[in-house]
């Protein structure tokens, strides 16, 4: 059955009301084919590439987006908010140079999930990521990337149009093809630390045994074989999904401009300082590389890596169940384990780093004129409980959280929703993770109405089950 927002009407079929509106849009100046695409009801892509600033754990919405300074006072964040460079704005303190972006923002305080479940880690992982409830449905959906890797591809021939930096903690392997081909599969780049000056993707190099002759011989074998398995049994698009999958590989192991993507050693120590020291600002720096060189769609999964300056600290992420407002480590009298290997919020490895590495790629973006083609999220799985548990720390909360959007035509300088004065329920304009991946579906110009298909022939409908949020449409 089709969606019930699927309007169904072809081409050659315009109403007379299409046709008054193509008039209209031709008295507007608008061309030919923009008129023929807005009788058929698409509208024009306002996004190029996508970067998602993915920060796992469930990042506390009122220690950051939405501040709640008339709290109930034992359950009160100690961080106070502070203003904007948008009059009436604010943000928490933690966050002094993303609140000088602001007037480039749209913050969504109305995030919730509308129904149980994908209340832990590993479930609201893969919802964030693919926008789709892990439960909704019989077939396991696709991540957003795949999906748009797989309908528009990518212009950069010798990357993946797909990549997450770094990737390499537990909840990455929730990352998801679903029924889509190989070659949609999410490119992990890896690495301990990523502000390490020896960091390098070893896998983008080819074995001095199998360059030159070698290398090109292997590359016929493999068409040779591709002849073979087509007239196998092998289905044609399991086929055409490993001949992309392996022409990507190809390309990527014969272009030079390969690691000059992931290369840190070439941005000047200027760009450098403004990321800010180590791992996440380096990773968001690389995502910013990714987006330059033309790769569709960039993820920056940041945990900060246990080194000998965060001792204790090998689980970085923003899972606060213990001592959210500890100083340095949360392994604190009365901890409870389940914050084990993290530090307080506002310590620098996680609210300090990322409030310098998000307001230095924003403004980078811009002044390379990157924002105005590029969408940005900053996402996190859900929030945290407005009540501070007995461990001093905040549990996993589906009913509010927040989320930002940045380029690609987003209005800034604008909040988009509200929830209540303890942050835990929304009040207005509720938006969900389906809601999410439809903004990027509709952003990038992709027809939500056009299925894709299973292996079998199946449509499988995508993205129908939100609506782009106007705010940042």
């Amino acid at each position: 059955m089709l969606p019930n927002w699927f309007t169904q009407r072809t081409a050659s079929a315009v109403s007379r009301r299409e046709v008054l509106k193509l008039g209209a849009a031709s008295v507007l100046g608008m061309s030919l084919p923009e008129c023929i695409a807005a009788a058929a009801g698409k509208t024009k892509a306002a996004a190029k590439n996508v970067l998602v600033i993915y920060e796992q754990g469930g990042l506390s919405h009122m220690d950051t987006w939405d501040p709640k300074p008339e709290a109930y006072i034992d359950n009160r964040t100690p961080f106070k908010p502070i203003a904007t460079r948008v009059p009436g704005m604010q943000f928490s303190e933690l966050m002094p140079k993303t609140a000088m972006i602001a007037d480039k923002l749209a913050v969504v305080r109305s995030m919730h999930h509308a129904r149980g479940g994908a209340d832990a880690h590993p479930n609201g992982t893969q919802y964030a990521l693919s926008g789709a409830h892990p439960a909704a449905g019989a077939l396991t959906m696709p991540d957003i990337g795949s999906i748009v890797s797989h309908v528009i591809g990518t212009e950069c021939k010798y990357l993946p149009p797909y990549v997450m930096v770094p990737g390499n903690h537990e909840q990455a392997a929730e990352t998801r093809t679903g029924f889509l081909p190989a070659s949609t599969k999410v490119f992990k780049t890896g690495g301990r630390n990523v502000a390490d000056p020896t960091w390098k993707l070893d896998g983008l190099i080819p074995r001095s045994e199998n360059q030159g002759d070698r290398f090109g011989d292997r590359h016929g074998l493999r068409d040779a074989l591709d002849r073979q398995q087509t007239n196998s049994s092998t289905s044609l698009s399991d086929v055409q999904g490993m001949d992309r999958f392996y022409d990507q590989a190809f390309d990527m192991l014969m272009s030079p401009k390969v690691s000059e993507a992931f290369d840190l050693k070439r941005e000047s120590q200027k760009v450098r300082d403004a990321y800010g020291a180590g791992h996440r600002g380096a990773c968001y720096l690389v995502g910013r590389k990714l987006i330059e060189a033309g790769v569709r769609f960039v993820t920056v999964d940041t945990r900060w890596p246990l080194l000998n300056d965060t001792p204790k600290g090998g689980n970085l992420n923003w899972d606060h169940h213990d001592h959210i407002y500890a100083k340095g480590t949360c392994e604190l009298p009365g901890a409870t384990g389940a914050g084990a290997g993290r530090y307080g919020i506002g310590h620098w490895v996680m609210m300090g780093s990322v409030d310098h590495a998000f307001a230095a790629l924003i403004n980078d973006l811009d002044q390379r004129g990157l924002l105005a083609e590029t969408l940005v999220c900053f996402v996190s799985e859900f929030g945290r409980t407005p009540k501070i548990n007995k461990a001093q720390g905040r549990d996993h909360w589906t009913h509010a959280y927040s989320i930002a959007f940045a380029g690609a035509g987003v209005r800034g300088g604008q909040v988009i929703g509200r929830t209540d004065r303890e942050g835990g329920y929304v009040l207005d304009t509720p938006y969900t993770p389906e809601d999410y991946a439809s903004t990027i579906y509709e952003k990038l110009g992709i027809d939500r109405a056009k299925p894709i298909y299973t292996s079998s022939n199946r449509p499988v409908f995508f993205g129908h089950l939100g609506e782009p949020i106007p705010g940042v449409m």
